[in-house]
């Protein structure tokens, strides 16, 4: 077989493999990483450009690229906790596989990085929020009364909530927001979900884990926090209501308390004016339909 075969076949190959790039999406941790000599960047701003083109010239070779988030406290972690020494090429190479299964990535889709480093660093924060409340709940164990474990109840009966909510929400696309004053971070998860044409609802699998685990965590430490829905449909104006979590269930919040949450400055305590097209509404009626009940111990 020729020369000119085997490069042919490389070239395939490598349209074959997907590849992952670590990226440092702030000057903080470039600066960080700035202290290893085989680093040879000296510029953040060049750095991104620079992979910004490599991203594109993979991207013109049919190669597919995911992107993580690479924490230089991390790679520090692991450099230690593998023996590897942390100022070579090949370390942060390794690193960057381990990111590629364990953190968060984003696919690379010909998007510019200002859109895709926000991308990058919600999903981090998501990803961080699910399991530190999923940890929480874990710790919670077993109810001395029943032995049922409060965890799982509690995600339950979330799980059931988020369907019924979803349920009874109007047609369109939905923006659900759930927050919980806990112990010591309080932790907010955001869910969208939308309609396809034949009425079927599409929500991402990481978001939903994420919010249901949030919720459960609320539900089952009993802790102030609340949920607010914003429905939008075409030829409709929008609609904005929610809950308070009360005790292990859901509270709905009156029209005005509604209207006084969005249309008030959280710093300054004045007015803001409401958004037109938009109504300030109780929230329908969950009822008890296909909701698990709640742990009472």
């Amino acid at each position: 077989m020729s020369y000119t075969d085997h490069q042919t076949m490389r070239r395939v190959l490598r349209r074959e493999i997907a590849g992952t790039i670590g990226l440092l999406t702030d000057e903080h941790d470039f600066r960080a990483m700035r202290r290893y000599r085989s680093f040879t960047f000296d510029d953040h701003k060049i750095y991104l450009e620079q992979v910004e083109a490599l991203l594109r010239t993979r991207a013109s070779q049919g190669s597919h690229t995911a992107i993580a988030l690479f924490d230089p406290q991390e790679y520090a972690e692991f450099c230690a906790a593998t023996g590897l020494d942390p100022d070579t090429p090949s370390s942060r190479t390794r690193f960057t596989a381990e990111l590629a299964t364990t953190g968060p990535t984003v696919f690379y889709e010909g998007q510019p990085l200002t859109d895709l480093v926000p991308a990058l660093v919600d999903e981090a924060v998501r990803q961080a929020t699910w399991e530190y409340a999923a940890t929480l709940l874990a710790r919670l164990g077993a109810c001395a009364t029943c032995g049922e474990d409060i965890g799982r109840a509690a995600y339950t009966r979330a799980s059931s909530l988020l369907v019924r909510i979803l349920d009874t929400a109007q047609p369109g696309s939905r923006h659900l927001v759930c927050s919980v004053t806990a112990t010591p971070e309080s932790l907010v998860s955001v869910l969208h979900a939308d309609d396809d044409t034949q009425g079927a609802t599409h929500l991402d699998e990481a978001e939903a884990l994420e919010f249901t685990t949030v919720l459960a965590l609320g539900l089952a430490t009993r802790s102030p926090g609340g949920l607010v829905m914003r429905t939008s449909a075409p030829g409709t104006s929008d609609r904005i209501y929610g809950w308070r979590l009360r005790g292990d269930g859901l509270e709905p919040l009156t029209a005005g308390e509604v209207f006084d949450a969005y249309c008030t400055d959280v710093e300054s305590g004045d007015l803001i004016a409401p958004e037109s097209g938009v109504d300030y509404c109780v929230p329908p009626d969950l009822g008890n339909e296909e909701v698990a009940p709640g742990h009472d111990h």
